[in-house]
C-alpha cells in the first residue's frame, strides 16, 4: 500500500511546471498562427459594425477565436500523436517527443473550450447555441484525414465558421455577407494547407493518411491548390461589391493577389524548401492585409 501511495506521488500531475508547460503547449499549438483566422473574424466583425465595434464584443470575439483555434489545434496534435511519432518532421513535437502528456494536453483543451463557449454566451443566445456546433465541426476535423483526401476543405471550413459567428456576435443574424467571407476562408485555408501537405506525402502514404498531394501527387495537387486560391480572389471581389467596399479595399486584393500568385512561384514539387515560407509567412500577411485594408476602406468612406 505504501509504495502505491509513492508511486500516485510521483505521477506528473497536469500544473506540475506550470509556466513550463504552458510554454511548451503554446509552442504546440503554434499560438501566432492564430493570426489565420483572427484577422478574418475581425473582417466581419467590422464589416458588421460597419466601424468601430463595441469593446466589449470585440473583446469577447477575440477571446471565443483565441479558444476555439488553440483548443483544436491542441486536439488536433493529441489526435496525430501516434503519427507524429512516424514522421521525422515531426516527431519531436511535444507530445511524441514526450515533453508533455495527453492529460496535461486535455486540460488545455478543455479549458480553452470552456473559454469559447462562455464568450459565446456573453455575446449573445444564438452564439452560444452554435458554440456547440462549431466545436463539434473542429474537433472532428482531426479525424477526417483517416477516411478522406479532402480533409483540407474540412480545414477551411473550420476557420471559415470564423466570420459567420463574428458576424452573429456583432449583429445577432445569418446574412451573406460573412457566408461569403467564409467561402473564402474555407477555399483560401484549403488551398495553403494543400502545399503544406506537400512537406508530408510520403509519409502519409506509409501511414495509410489522406491528403491531396497523397491522392494526387505533388504536380496536381499544387494545381489543385491554385485554383481554390483563384476562387477565393473571385469571391474576395464579390465581397467588394456586396460590402460597398472601395478603392483601398480593391488595392488590398491587388496586393493579396500577387501574394497568393507568389507562393506558386516559390513552391514546385520539385522544389518544397520554400513551402514553409508559403504555408506561414506568406499567409499570414495576407490575412492581416486582408483586415487592415478592409477596416482602412471603412474607416475612410464612412467619414
Amino acid at each position: 500500500m505504501r509504495e502505491e501511495k509513492l508511486q500516485i506521488l510521483s505521477t506528473p500531475w497536469p500544473l506540475e511546471g506550470l509556466w513550463e508547460k504552458t510554454a511548451l503547449i503554446l509552442e504546440m499549438v503554434k499560438f501566432p498562427h492564430t493570426i489565420f483566422a483572427l484577422p478574418v473574424a475581425l473582417m466581419a466583425t467590422f464589416l458588421a459594425a460597419r466601424g468601430w465595434p463595441a469593446w466589449d464584443k470585440l473583446g469577447l470575439i477575440i477571446l471565443a477565436m483565441t479558444g476555439a483555434r488553440n483548443g483544436a489545434m491542441a486536439f488536433n496534435r493529441l489526435a496525430d500523436a501516434k503519427y507524429d511519432a512516424q514522421n521525422p518532421r515531426t516527431a519531436m513535437r511535444a507530445l511524441p517527443a514526450g515533453k508533455l502528456s495527453d492529460l496535461q494536453v486535455i486540460v488545455f483543451i478543455v479549458a480553452c473550450s470552456i473559454l469559447f463557449v462562455c464568450s459565446a454566451y456573453f455575446l449573445g443566445p444564438l452564439p452560444f447555441a452554435l458554440s456547440l456546433v462549431a466545436l463539434a465541426i473542429i474537433y472532428t476535423y482531426s479525424y477526417t484525414k483517416r477516411f478522406t483526401a479532402y480533409s483540407h476543405l474540412f480545414l477551411g471550413l473550420c476557420l471559415g465558421v470564423a466570420p459567420i459567428g463574428a458576424w452573429i456576435g456583432i449583429r445577432g443574424t445569418i446574412e451573406a455577407l460573412p457566408v461569403f467571407i467564409a467561402l473564402a476562408t474555407l477555399f483560401w485555408v484549403a488551398g495553403f494547407d494543400i502545399i503544406y501537405a506537400c512537406l508530408d506525402a510520403d509519409c502519409d502514404q506509409r501511414a495509410g493518411l489522406h491528403s491531396i498531394p497523397q491522392r494526387f501527387g505533388l504536380r496536381r495537387a499544387l494545381g489543385i491548390s491554385a485554383a481554390l486560391y483563384g476562387f477565393m480572389f473571385i469571391i474576395l471581389v464579390f465581397i467588394m461589391y456586396l460590402g460597398q467596399l472601395h478603392l483601398i479595399y480593391g488595392f488590398g486584393l491587388l496586393v493579396i493577389g500577387g501574394l497568393l500568385a507568389f507562393q506558386h512561384i516559390i513552391v514546385k514539387p520539385h522544389d518544397l524548401s520554400r513551402a514553409n515560407l508559403a504555408f506561414c509567412t506568406i499567409n499570414g500577411i495576407i490575412s492581416l492585409t486582408l483586415l487592415l485594408f478592409t477596416v482602412a476602406d471603412i474607416f475612410w468612406f464612412s467619414g
